[in-house]
This record gives structure tokens, sequence and C-alpha cells, in this order.
């Protein structure tokens, strides 16, 4: 079964096509952990009639942390040597989250976090399902052994408690899984059940064992064929865990429990042969090594990840395995000195947990250094100069198409980039996913300001807030700013990704903000989203769009823009929509980071830096049909064929799409001298 749960999770993210849905090994892995977890304890209770936790979690730490220390050690050195240097800070604080299992928790906050919607995954992302085990194996034996205490050997407590713990867990997951996805994966309180399933069927094995020999053998098949299955029929689209994990986790059990009747025929017959045997053997450390071989040697060779490739690194991964099995977990685990008391065990876990920690925060205090060249132009400074500022800035744009080295005086600092955010955002104005209303009046420029104005969009509306802001300051303006993390200004309903579900909370928070323009009736409303479908754009029965002509699509986006021009329209009040800013087509500072000799290499071509650029056109023609002011942004970052990552000494982009806030506010002159008022 091991060996069935490591391959499914390896080829899948190996990214074999047909496998999206091999993460349910990990579910299997929860079951067969369950079922092993509580068969010792239980055989130790019965023995004994007590339980030794000392002993439990010598046994855990000297069994786990040998492998997963190296892997730790190693992931961190390897990512400080060839990941992009933007990310080896992340990488440190996951590894010390790793370290003390508390991964699945750093995964399931960041993961509801717009800004990190694009961040590559990380090398330790896949240690969650072991913070997860080890969370259960905290709280498990505890349980048993006030159970032991008040019950003694009476095991229908035990089984109506867990029962409980089953049912309530699962009702969770599906909940959860319906309001914020991240949570519901990554969350132990989500996958408790899926242990506790394992559990039941541990402490129901002697029962188990009298079952007919024909229908376990056909429980032992069907329970195969469920796992094998919802690893066919899902992807990333399923909503995950919830309900749909039943399969999988009712056959990992279907195949425990009729295994345990020991039938012949059953599917024994397969999973016992020579190659299930020996990968299982090593599936703990296959599991360790395959997704830190993925995520790090294609950028240690400097290639980009393909299915040929992956198939080869996992295969590597594999030969790291058995190595690692047999020439450090096995020597640890068995050495003469760690089983002589249960003392040694936790002391020798403690000394490799608190040595991956130092190595972290090592690295995270020495982070990798950047190639960095001479001194450039001074961006804002030479546009602001100019007595024409926009022909300035085009020059400096094509002089930075050929940069070589990164400017010793970029800014900001490319390692610093993902946090170079608009000052508003510590206001918490700007909404999050699940964020419908905002703190308080959010209102910037002169507050006091006789004439209010409205900046009203996604995030790419948020990321011109710098430029409006100098703007409103300057003028005198009262400037409302109403943004929200993907929730785009067309009135068209879109799929959330994160939530795997409908983005209601965008459409309830956009009703409201423009029946507040509309009430107001600013002098002025300034536009901005990204041209993106988000997770699809929905019809009005709430189905994805996700087939049909391109055309049709972009016919509907139009017309949401229409219908919010339309929604706020009002006499005295001008409209302006800006032109979705390019897109650099990767995480612009992790490509500095990688290419910091060579910063031309991040540059994006035009041609292709617009999303949807016959969209894009039919949108500014209905703008201008209804008569907005439509502000074409394409001169102020390409010249001619290439968009370049770095413009004079400003990052253009902080991440893969949205601008920094330094070229933001250089761009204030510029704008201002577009807007109609």
């Amino acid at each position: 079964m091991r060996a069935v749960a490591v391959t499914l999770v390896v080829l899948s993210h190996a990214g074999i096509a047909g496998l999206a849905g091999g993460y349910v090994g990990v579910d299997v892995f929860f079951v067969i952990s369950g079922f092993l977890i509580t068969t010792l304890l239980l055989k130790e209770l019965t023995r004994t009639g007590r339980i030794s936790l000392a002993t439990f979690y010598a046994r855990r730490a000297t069994r786990l942390l040998p492998a997963s220390t190296l892997v730790l050690l190693v992931t961190v050195v390897g990512s400080w040597l060839w990941l992009p240097a933007t990310r080896f800070s992340s990488i440190a604080s996951d590894a010390i989250y790793a370290t003390f299992y508390g991964i699945n928790w750093r995964l399931a906050h960041e993961g509801v976090q717009y800004m990190n919607a694009d961040a590559a995954p990380s090398p330790l992302q896949h240690f969650w399902s072991l913070a997860v085990e080890e969370q259960f194996y905290l709280v498990w034996p505890l349980l048993l052994l006030v159970f032991a205490l008040v019950w003694g050997k009476r095991r229908a407590a035990v089984v109506v408690t867990l029962c409980l713990i089953v049912v309530a867990s699962l009702i969770t997951s599906v909940q959860v899984t319906e309001s914020s996805a991240p949570w519901a994966y990554f969350g132990a309180h989500t996958r408790a059940w899926e242990l506790g399933i394992g559990a039941l069927v541990a402490i129901g094995a002697s029962r188990l064992a009298a079952l007919p020999r024909a229908l376990a053998a056909g429980l032992t098949w069907a329970g195969l064929a469920a796992v094998v299955t919802s690893a066919l029929m899902y992807d990333e689209a399923t909503p995950f865990p919830g309900s749909a994990a039943a399969l999988p986790v009712l056959g990992a059990a279907a195949i425990i429990a009729g295994g345990c009747a020991a039938p012949r025929g059953g599917a024994v017959a397969l999973l016992g042969t020579w190659p299930f045997q020996q990968i299982g053997k090593y599936s703990y450390s296959w599991y360790l090594w395959h997704w830190p071989v993925l995520m790090i040697v294609p950028s240690m060779l400097d290639v980009e990840p393909n299915v040929p490739l992956n198939l080869g690194l996992s295969a590597g991964a594999l030969v790291l395995a058995i190595g690692s099995y047999h020439l450090v977990e096995n020597p640890v685990r068995n050495h003469a000195w760690v089983k002589k008391g249960a003392r040694r065990g936790i002391a020798v876990g403690l000394a490799l947990s608190m040595t991956a920690a130092l190595v972290a925060q090592v690295g995270a205090m020495n982070p990798p250094q950047l190639a960095r060249g001479d001194a450039a132009v001074n961006t804002a400074k030479a546009v602001a100069a100019a007595a024409d500022p926009e022909a300035e800035l085009r020059r400096i744009i094509a002089e930075s198409a050929r940069l070589g080295e990164l400017p010793a005086n970029v800014t900001p600092k490319v390692q610093r980039a993902h946090y170079d955010l608009p000052a508003y955002y510590k206001s918490k104005c700007h909404l999050d996913y699940a964020d419908v209303t905002a703190p308080g009046e959010c209102v910037f420029g002169d507050p006091a300001g006789k004439q209010t104005v409205y900046l009203f969009g996604d995030s790419h509306a948020a990321h011109w807030y710098p430029a409006m802001d100098a703007i409103a300051k300057k003028r005198g303006w009262k400037l409302m700013v109403r943004t929200k993390s993907a929730c785009q200004a067309p009135l068209v309903r879109t799929y959330a990704q994160v939530f795997k579900r409908p983005y209601d909370e965008c459409s309830q928070w956009r009703d409201t903000v423009l029946a507040e323009i509309r009430q107001t009736r600013p002098k002025l409303v300034v536009i901005a989203s990204n041209g993106n479908n988000n997770g699809g754009l929905l019809d009005a029965a709430g189905n994805r769009i996700d087939e049909g002509a391109a055309e049709e699509r972009d016919a509907l986006w139009a017309a949401g823009w229409t219908a919010t021009f339309k929604a706020v329209r009002a006499k005295g009040t001008a409209l302006v929509m800006i032109e979705d800013t390019p897109w650099p087509g990767k995480d612009a500072p992790e490509c500095l980071a990688a290419h910091s000799n060579r910063a031309s290499k991040c540059a994006r071509p035009a041609a292709e830096a617009f999303a949807f650029p016959p969209r894009q056109a039919l949108v500014s023609q209905a703008a201008r049909g209804n008569g907005v002011t439509v502000i074409e942004t394409r001169p102020w970052f390409c010249d001619g064929d290439v968009c370049p990552a770095v413009v004079g000494n400003i990052l253009t982009w902080r991440d893969s799409s949205h601008i920094t806030t330094r070229y933001a506010a250089m761009l204030a002159p510029l704008l201002e001298a577009r807007l109609p008022i």
C-alpha cells in the first residue's frame, strides 16, 4: 500500500497526464499511519496495561527524524546555492516550521494570501503531511492513555470517542473545503478523520480477521480500485479534501480491513510482490527526497522542467532514498547506544531538530548575494526633471532593454521586492479574498479635500495607489481607494481558484462599492483591473465557461465593463480606465535573482506581455464608446519589442504581474497629464 501511495504522489508531481489526482496517495498514508500507530499502542496497552509515552516518542523520533533532518539540511543548502535569492528567506522559515512540525499551518495561512497566489512552491512544502501525522502522534497516544486509566481494557469508549472525532472532522473538512480550500487541504482538523478511520480499522482488526475469505478478498480489490480511480478522476480543480477524500480514504481502509483476514486471491497477490515491497520499504525516504529534487535540480541545471526530466529526477530521488535508508535511517535507528533507553532516542531527536533549525537560521542571516553592476540613472529624478517626462522615460526604457548586470542602486532591492506593497496595504484597506468590508473609510490623498475621487478595481488598480495618492495630495483631492484581490472591475462572475468555488465575495463587495460611488457622485473615478479570467468566467447559472470561442468570453468581459461604466456614471463624474499593465511572464524578482549578471534575460517581449490583446482592444473600444477616458500603459513600460524588468534604477515588477511602488510613483506626472480634470 505504501508503494501505491508514494508512486501516485511522485508521478503526480512529475506531471504525468491523467494522474493529476495522485495527491490522494497522501490520504492513503494517513489511513496507514492511523492503523499502524493504533495497532502498536493497543498491543502495548494489552500486553502491559499501560502506554509508555517516552518510549513511543523515542521510537517516532529515531524512525522519522534522521531521514527528514538530512533532507531538510540538503534542501536548505541546495536552495541557498541554486534557487533564486528572493526565495531563501521564505524557505528558511519553511525549514524551521517543518522541523517543529507546524509547516501545514504556515502553508494554510500563506495559501489564502493573494500576494502568494503565484509564488513558486516551497521545496519543503511536502513536509505538511508529516506535520499532520506528528500532530496526530502528539494527541492520540495521550487520549488512549487517558482511556486506559479510566476504562482499563474496555474499548467501547475509545470507539465512540473516535467515531465522534471522525464525524466532526469530516463535517469540518466538507465545510472548510467549501469556504477556504488551503485551510482544508493543509489543516490537521480537516484531516484527523482520515487517520481516525485507520485507527478504527486497527481497533476492529481482530473481528475483521474473521471475515469470509471471499468477502475479504473482494474488499481489498475494491479498495485498491477506489484509490486508483480517485487518482485518475481527480485533478487540481477538485474541491479537496472534503467529501471527495472519502473515496481514497475508504478505499485504503477497505484494503487494510480485507487484509486482516489474509485472504488468498486478495490484493496482496499484487501488493505483496517484490517490486511493491521494495518501493514500500523506501517509501518514506522517497517521499522526502522527490519533491526537493524536483524543485531544485532544474534550477541547478538551468533548464525548464518537463515530464521526461521529472521522471528521471524522480528515479534519482529513489536512488537517494535507498542510500539514505541504508546509510542514515537504519544505522541511527538501530544503533546500540540509541536503543538502550527512551531518553537517548528523544535526545537524538532533539539534537537533530535543533541542528536543522540552526542551519536554517544561519542561512537566513547570511542570504545569497547577487551580482551588481554600476549605478544606473535615477529614473524618478530624471523623469520629474525632464521637459518632456514621457520622452525621457522612453529613452531610459530603450537603454534598459539591453541591461547586463543589475544596477548597484536598483530599487526596491530584488530580495525584498515581494514586500514592496503600496503603503495603504498596512491600513488593511486593500481587501483579500475572504474580506467584503473595509476596516474604515479608507480615505487618502487630502482627507479634507473638497473634491472626491475614487480608485476602484482589483490589485492592478491598487498598484496605481502611489501615483494616485501623490496626484491627490498635489491637487487637494480626497482619494477614496476601493480595491480587492482578484476582484476585477467588470460586472462578471468569476471562479475563485483558492476557494474552488464561485468568487461570491467579489460580487458582494463590488456591488457595495458601485452603490457607494453612485451615491457619492465623485468628481473622478479611476478604474483598473487585470484582464485575466482568474479561475474562469461563470455564466448566469454559476457554471464555468471554459469552452467555446474566445470571442464569446471576450464579449462577455466587454459587456461586464460596459455595465460597470453605466453603474457609476453620473452627471459631473469623469470616468477613466487605465489599461492593464504588461505582465513579466514569470516572477520578475526571482528571474533577476537567478540572472543578476544578465538582467535583460528577464525582459518580456511586448507581443507576449499583455493579457488577451483582442479582449483589451474590445474593452477599450467599449470604454471610449461610453465616454470613458482610456489611458494606454504600453509606452510607459515597453520599448518597441521588449518590456524590461528594470528601467534605469527602478525594478518594474514586484512579482509576476504587479508593478513596484517606486515605478508607480515615478509615473505620477505622466498619469496626471492624462487625467481629464
